[in-house]
């Protein structure tokens, strides 16, 4: 059981170290999120399983606080309403559970972070290309690689080896991007 906790450990120190070549990916993010909520817009998160979970964090962070006592941000997890993912899913097919959301509630000027640690999920792919539709301004937070990185108008990547590292990599940069905006916004 050591050797799989020393392991673990190993692996995040180097995902964390190969990580700091993403600071400027992550704080376009937060400047572009700031800029959203500044002029009145909603940031919509989504991503699947533990993606979905993380998704459904960050929203809160913006709805309720993060470090600072503020007024809540409008922030809305697409991955957190069963009844719509499920009547979606069951009408229209699970590729488009995110994309059929996004296009009813977001308007131009909005913003989405998707999260996908594969990166290859054809509905969070589906809910990239209905942001670009919609001219709603999309982050994804993937693995290492991404296949076509024109998918989102930003990529933010994890290089990491295994899933659980590429999640506590997107737990580490979303908690970053929630601090960021929060010292744009109520410095």
């Amino acid at each position: 059981m050591i050797t799989i906790i020393n392991q673990a450990v190993s692996d995040l120190k180097s995902a964390l170290d190969a990580a700091k070549d993403q600071e400027e990916a992550i704080m376009a993010a937060a400047r572009r999120f700031g800029a959203a909520l500044r002029d009145g817009f909603t940031i919509f998160t989504c991503g699947n399983g533990g993606s979905a979970a993380e998704a459904q964090h960050f929203a809160a962070e913006f709805v309720g606080r993060f470090l600072k006592e503020r007024p809540g941000l409008p922030a809305f997890s697409l991955s957190a309403d069963t009844s719509k993912i499920t009547a979606i899913g069951n009408d229209y097919g699970y590729e488009e559970v995110f994309a059929r959301q996004l296009r009813a509630l977001a308007r131009p000027g909005d913003c989405l972070w998707a999260l996908s640690t594969s990166g290859t999920s054809p509905n969070i792919l589906k809910v990239l290309e209905a942001a670009r539709e919609k001219g709603v301004y999309s982050v994804f937070m993937c693995g290492k690689t991404l296949k076509d990185p024109s998918v989102a108008d930003l990529a933010i990547y994890s290089p990491a080896s295994s899933t659980p590292r590429v999640q506590e990599l997107h737990l580490l940069y979303g908690h970053l991007v929630c601090h960021l905006v929060d010292e744009m916004l109520f410095s």
